[in-house]
């Protein structure tokens, strides 16, 4: 098959043109910002254009992007959702959603090195840590200096994390940490890693603990670079042998892991949502350039009624879904302030798989819509909407698949007799 490319736009050519659709001003009227959540998302516009260029380039050679963590330090945006106490931005949710929507807009790449590092990573110390433990992590995270990843699944673990064979025994004045880890985002790059593992004498749940990724026995066996898409996202197979843990490195109760990496998770989930409503954006951005300055069969294909059916449902998807994203934001805020309301709780539980759920899918599909409006230079790497295309896939699977969220929103209309893992 051959793909003409005669008269299309040379790499990087036009691929900022109105590439933030909401200004952060727009974004000010619609949800109410103080003047220093407004600065975050100056400094995420701002990093998002530095990083649009190495990006493009990155995802031509299908490697990971060392940009992304350098410019988001410049920015002061490694740290957005921790607190100030400990060097952060203090982000209340929402605004940690439009920080990732903004970055969605540069690609899934950066929103996955983020929400890894943030939402599944920083706020899981900083949510079930020790004061010990945050002091000694989450400065170093907000300035960069560490780099979080989330070890939970493995080769025979996914969604269902009860099969994870990944073992601790104590070990003097702490543990050690025997096994493997599979698809694990920031893997090779991470200087500190939340590990999850089951007691190797049996009798309890699994545990959560900080793993150094410099400790002895801890070993990056491969980075995967044979994706379908998300190249600029470092995604690796880690394997465990004998790796010593301090006590103190243990984050909440021995045991209670399941509670720590559903708490994550529910961060996590918004996180991927609203990077998807920043690819939508993108997507939307891209296509009116596409459909106003292409001329085929004699006019411009904005004017063919069939390309608008494309624009049409790519702004509806986005409009939904940015508003789903910013409930369930808004909802983890109110249970932040409520921690003790398991109502509360659940219901911000519910909102998050929705979000997620249907961003994700909302996402592919505009991508695809996308590629569609863009024809055959569409399907090449070259185009400024393949990427997305590619990587939107890997949002329907990774931090909770499409089954599963749908088992927890049918569970949650049906009640927990319908739960489908009891």
């Amino acid at each position: 098959m051959r793909i003409a490319t005669v008269k299309e736009p040379p790499l990087g050519e036009g691929i900022m043109e109105g590439q933030f659709s909401r200004s952060v001003e727009e974004v000010s009227s619609m949800v109410g910002l103080e003047d220093s959540e407004r600065k975050i998302l100056e400094d995420a516009d701002a990093a998002a254009t530095e990083l649009m260029t190495s990006e493009f380039e990155k995802y031509i050679e299908r490697k990971y992007n060392p940009e992304v963590p350098e410019v988001l330090k410049r920015h002061g945006l490694m740290g957005v959702p921790i607190s100030k106490k400990y060097g952060g931005r203090g982000a209340r949710q929402l605004v940690q959603s439009l920080f990732l929507e903004r970055m969605g807009q540069a690609g899934l790449g950066v929103v996955t090195f983020v929400d890894v590092h943030q939402c599944l990573g920083s706020l899981t110390i900083q949510d079930w840590g020790s004061d010990e433990v945050k002091e000694r992590y989450l400065p170093g995270a907000a300035r960069g200096e560490v780099i979080l990843a989330y070890g939970l699944t493995e080769p025979e673990a996914g969604s269902d994390p009860a099969s994870l064979k990944t073992t601790y025994r104590k070990d003097g004045d702490g543990f050690s940490l025997t096994g493997s880890k599979y698809l694990i985002s920031n893997g090779s790059v991470a200087t500190n890693m939340i590990v999850f593992a089951y007691p190797e004498e049996g009798g309890k749940g699994p545990s959560a603990f900080i793993v150094d990724t410099k400790e002895k026995g801890f070993e990056v066996d491969m980075r995967l670079e044979e994706k379908i898409g998300l190249f600029t996202s470092d995604t690796s197979l880690l394997s465990l042998d004998e790796v010593h843990v301090d006590s103190a490195d243990l984050l909440g109760a021995e045991g209670k892991g399941f509670s720590v990496a559903y708490s994550a998770l529910l961060n996590g989930r918004i996180g991927i949502g609203s990077g998807c409503v920043g690819v939508m954006e993108d997507c939307l951005s891209q296509v009116r350039e596409r459909a106003t300055s292409r001329v085929q069969h004699g006019k411009l294909i904005g004017k063919h009624q069939l390309i608008q059916r494309h624009v049409a449902f790519i702004e509806s998807s986005l409009e939904a879904c940015r508003w789903l994203v910013y409930r369930a934001a808004m909802k983890k805020d109110e249970y932040e302030r409520n921690p003790n309301d398991m109502a509360l709780r659940g219901e911000s539980d519910r909102l998050s798989a929705i979000a997620k759920y249907m961003a994700s899918r909302c996402a592919f599909e505009a991508a695809d819509r996308a590629v569609q409006v863009f024809g055959g230079f569409g399907y090449s790497i070259m185009s400024p909407v393949a990427k997305h295309f590619l990587d939107t896939r890997v949002a329907r699977i990774y931090e909770g698949t499409d089954e599963i969220m749908e088992l927890k929103i049918a569970s949650s209309v049906l009640g927990r007799d319908f739960e489908a893992y009891r």
